[in-house]
């Protein structure tokens, strides 16, 4: 492959976390790699934990401050305009995300798939933990997606996903506020024509520390993404950059 893994990891106040993360990321992802610490302000206590691994040796590891506004979307899309070309992985610091699937997404996209999903929803997906009503809405979302649109994944707002930097590049993205981002980037690659796949994955609840989803807060805007996708789609075939 000729570009290296990208991996972006927003973060808010994770240094409990951080440790555990960084071994996990080193110890389940084979593929060579580089990872973005992206943050929101320099008091962060994430920030000198980074720094120790740094200074440890790790050169892999990167802090990048995220310059475009507070949050999660503001972080991810610092992240994304810090890499020009190959993939790029989003993963989140609270230790959720099932990173022995990495190899086997970028595996898939040096198929020639520019949006590679980790899937909890699909045969041989798992979702351990996390509020009820939260998991009945995303497990609904993304089947109907799947089974009434023809998404090619039917977990479209797992913000654990693979894409090609270059097709997050061509995508005017428009989210603001914060986790529904994710969904608007596959909705919008599909209706583009960018090859999607996905790959089963097990979701694991945070280990330390208080998740910043609020349900009623992010809904509405989840919603506009889901009835986005039913717009037509486009014509134009898109390159395989893999």
């Amino acid at each position: 492959m000729p570009n290296p893994l990208n991996i972006i990891v927003p973060v808010y106040n994770e240094g409990a976390n951080f440790p555990a993360l960084h071994s996990a990321i080193t110890s389940a992802i084979k593929t060579p790699f580089n990872a973005f610490v992206v943050y929101d302000f320099d008091e962060d206590n994430t920030v000198p934990v980074v720094r120790q691994v740094i200074d440890g040796g790790d050169q892999r590891f990167h802090l990048l401050k995220n310059t475009v506004g507070r949050g999660v979307v503001g972080a991810l899309l610092s992240g994304f305009r810090s890499v020009n070309r190959g993939p790029v992985l989003v993963v989140m610091g609270d230790l959720s995300d099932d990173l022995g699937k990495v190899d086997e997404m970028v595996r898939r996209y040096e198929q020639g798939y520019q949006l590679v999903a980790a899937s909890r929803y699909m045969p041989g997906g798992e979702q351990l933990g996390g509020p009820l009503l939260k998991r009945t809405l995303s497990r609904l979302a993304g089947r109907t997606l799947h089974a009434l649109r023809g998404l090619p994944t039917s977990d479209p707002t797992n913000a654990f996903k693979l894409y090609d930097a270059e097709m997050l590049n061509s995508l005017n993205l428009e989210s603001r506020g914060g986790f529904e981002l994710s969904l608007e980037i596959t909705v919008k690659a599909f209706l583009e024509g960018y090859r999607i796949t996905e790959v089963p994955a097990t979701w694991r609840d945070r280990t330390e520390g208080e998740s910043r989803f609020r349900m009623w807060h992010w809904l509405p805007l989840y919603l506009r993404w889901y009835f986005f996708a039913f717009r037509p789609r486009s014509r134009r075939p898109a390159a395989v950059t893999a």
